[in-house]
């Protein structure tokens, strides 16, 4: 059998695609590849969690490592806790429906697999799964699991430290957990912080989670605000590694917007290394526009957060991330962190004195963004190739202000129009014209 072991890890539907024998053994496999003698696990809420985490604990064990088992929790601390050399496997499915679930690997120091390490996870677990691989230790040889040992009082303490002692009294926020992995911890932190929280969605069953709520379904938390007449709302996913904000309007903040508001932020008090922001190609027009209008340099990555980390990595640059809300603050963190993006959002709205609408409408003009989604026969990697020059007068035609993004689906056959401009209707009208031209091509 054969699993791919992608950039996060395994998804599918729990016991069927996710099953407890590949929990078993990825267990097995993240000692062998990674080499540790210590593994922290960690899961968000689903009711599959408990089995796959007993599993993967299991399979760590039986190959001579020590697990220890962090109960639920969000992604970024099972990153956190891998600071001092041991490895981290995380049962989450993020945003996912409940009845998904998946199996996601940090190698020592918190950071994703390389290349080459999952292809050799890839390799490593087809053997197990075969049963052609050799068998693990006996005897004291075996690895035990323990319980925590202060390591989510530590993670919290590493959040903490991004208000630099300063405190959020005086701000009310609505926070929605999606019923995942935050329910407990976020609304904790961001009280003991000194802000005023009224907890929505973190009454997690096991079923629940991002069920009409959290960063996706971010229509009850609009409301809440309006209604607690609130000064922000924080929306996690299920995992908590990334979120999306509210105004005091109830007009939601998206990933740019938190970008560029944090870009600035850190620029002015000296922590925006090279005064450069990582962002993937999918990040909108305006947020360009308005980085370049404030002498902000963006780097331009491939769609999703490990290419987002592998260009801060490799410049050494503090600050990255996505439209979705998987913000990237590296002198604080080595994986997106929702609950850390929420406590460095509610400090720069208390330092700023001004309301989330103000910041948000100021840090950048969100430019009309449309997304067409052309089902083709074949995968066409070199669509972009091909309709070069089609994409280029259409381009001509905007003069300047708008952008085309056309590209293949990594997964199925699907070419993603994405066309912003200065109205939707152009937006729309290019964007239609464009997926015809891609609609037109030979198989």
């Amino acid at each position: 059998m054969r699993v791919s072991f992608g950039t996060d890890g395994v998804r599918g539907v729990a016991n069927r695609e996710v099953t407890p024998e590949l929990a078993l053994a990825l267990g097995r496999a993240s000692v062998r590849v990674l080499g540790v003698d210590r593994i922290h696990v960690g899961r968000d809420t689903r009711v599959s969690g408990p089995a796959l985490a007993a599993a993967v604990i299991a399979g760590v064990c039986a190959e001579g490592a020590d697990a220890i088992d962090l109960g639920v929790v969000p992604t970024p601390a099972v990153a956190y806790a891998t600071r001092a050399g041991s490895a981290g496997v995380v049962i989450s499915a993020s945003h996912n429906p409940f009845d998904d679930n998946g199996l996601k690997v940090f190698a020592p120091g918190g950071r994703k697999l390389t290349d080459l390490e999952q292809n050799q996870m890839e390799e490593v677990l087809a053997g197990l799964l075969d049963g052609s691989a050799q068998l693990g230790p006996t005897g004291a040889a075996m690895g035990i699991q323990l319980n925590p040992d202060g390591e989510l009082d530590a993670y919290v303490t590493s959040v903490l430290a991004a208000l630099e002692g300063r405190h959020l009294s005086g701000l009310k926020v609505v926070v929605d957990s999606a019923n995942g992995a935050n329910s407990s911890i976020g609304p904790s932190v961001l009280t003991k912080a000194g802000a005023q929280v009224v907890a929505l969605h973190d009454s997690p069953d096991g079923t629940n989670i991002n069920a009409g709520c959290g960063s996706t379904h971010p229509e009850s938390l609009c409301q809440a605000v309006v209604d607690q007449q609130a000064d922000v709302g924080i929306a996690f996913d299920g995992d908590a590694d990334r979120l999306l904000a509210v105004d005091e309007l109830g007009n939601l903040v998206d990933g740019d917007q938190l970008l560029a508001l944090f870009a600035v932020d850190l620029r002015d008090r000296g922590l925006l290394t090279a005064d450069t922001v990582v962002v993937t190609v999918m990040s909108n027009l305006g947020f360009r526009q308005a980085m370049a209008a404030k002498g902000v340099q963006v780097v331009d990555t491939a769609v999703g957060d490990r290419h987002v980390l592998e260009a801060m990595t490799s410049g050494g640059f503090s600050l990255g991330g996505e439209q979705s809300g998987h913000i990237i603050a590296r002198h604080q963190s080595t994986t997106g962190d929702g609950l850390l993006s929420a406590l460095m959002l509610l400090d720069l709205r208390s330092r700023a004195g001004r309301a989330m609408s103000d910041l948000a409408s100021s840090a950048m003009n969100r430019l009309p963004q449309v997304l067409v989604n052309v089902v083709t026969p074949s995968r066409i990697p070199d669509v972009a190739e091909r309709l070069k020059s089609d994409t280029a007068l259409m381009e001509d035609e905007m003069a300047g202000e708008g952008r085309i993004l056309l590209r293949p689906s990594g997964t199925e056959p699907v070419i993603r129009v994405m066309v912003e401009a200065p109205t939707e209707d152009q937006a729309r009208s290019v964007a239609e014209r464009l997926a015809d031209k891609v609609r037109a091509l030979p198989g």
